[in-house]
């Protein structure tokens, strides 16, 4: 991507002291290596609603479908107030041209699963989701979202963030128009990354394509938008990915000899296995598409889906 990535992030994470205790939860992680790529727009949903820094901390209790969000010691409660202000900046954020949003974990207003509330008298349940949360995840559901812990998880942090570089290149086509032949281009150049991640909607998809001449082009690509984001989060896993190997390595079943596609198997079956990271037999196979020119090949993104500098496909 020629610019950097739009996405939203809890204050805190960026080092900004909004926290009840006036503290921060700076995440260098988040600043440092994302920062390179991504640019930040902050929310902090207490502190936007009107409340001090530092103030009393809160929490959700109640019914976890509809929690109320209660001050600790004083049993305050902000729930009508921090709602009211979720509205208004979920409406402005659709300016922001955001891909996507990295929230706090654990927040009551900002965590997007597994918060606590406190039902009665007992233990609290981890089953909430933080109120500002709840808001953003409903008015934009196919925007790719985490929170800062769940980011520690090899797994989750690369779909997540492969997932946002997608959003850039969709959203770039759309900007541009997202023509027909544009669609079509799009879908041809990410066949492989969605194999990687749904091998059903990457066929849907490739029927919906196929009929893009028979229907409304705006409708096409609104179909287009919700099937390719459902499938994309949807994990990569090993079984899938050696599948997209193999299918890559069909490609050179009449050109490379015989000791070469038994290294490339050799390489496919320990990433299998656990020994390797796919990044080994990907980097095998980059550099037989660029050897032996294999056009289609060399314009899928499943190749670089996000910048090797990420190390995200560097573990085993």
């Amino acid at each position: 991507m020629d610019e950097k990535i739009r996405i939203g992030v809890s204050s805190c994470l960026l080092g900004n002291s909004v926290r009840y205790d006036g503290g921060h939860q700076h995440d260098p992680y988040i600043t440092g290596t994302l920062g390179r790529y991504f640019e930040f727009v902050p929310v902090c949903p207490e502190v936007e609603c009107g409340l001090p820094v530092p103030r009393e901390a809160m929490r959700l209790q109640g019914d976890p479908n509809s929690p109320r969000l209660v001050t600790f010691r004083t049993g305050i409660d902000h729930t009508d107030r921090l709602l009211a202000w979720a509205r208004r900046r979920v409406a402005e954020l659709e300016g922001e041209d955001l891909h996507g949003f990295i929230f706090k974990s654990k927040s009551p207003s900002s965590g997007m699963e597994r918060v606590k509330v406190y039902i009665g008298d007992g233990q609290p349940s981890r089953v909430g989701v933080g109120l500002f949360a709840r808001e953003f995840m409903r008015r934009f559901p196919l925007l790719p979202v985490e929170d800062e812990g769940r980011l520690h998880d090899v797994g989750l942090r690369e779909n997540f963030i492969e997932r946002l570089f997608a959003s850039g290149r969709w959203r770039r086509l759309k900007n541009d128009g997202a023509s027909r032949g544009g669609l079509v281009a799009f879908h041809a150049a990410h066949k492989l990354q969605l194999m990687a991640h749904s091998e059903k909607h990457y066929r849907a998809l490739g029927r919906l394509v196929g009929g893009v001449a028979e229907r409304q082009l705006a409708e096409v690509v609104k179909e287009y938008e919700q099937t390719f984001f459902t499938a994309m989060a949807l994990g990569s896993t090993v079984k899938k990915n050696c599948n997209v190997l193999q299918h890559m390595m069909g490609y050179f079943k009449k050109i490379l000899s015989a000791d070469e596609k038994k290294e490339l198997l050799e390489l496919i079956d320990r990433y299998r296995a656990g020994w390797l990271p796919l990044l080994v037999p990907l980097t095998l196979l980059r550099h037989y598409v660029r050897k032996y020119g294999v056009e289609y090949l060399a314009g899928q993104t499943y190749l670089e889906p996000h910048p090797l500098e990420l190390k995200l496909r560097n573990h085993a």
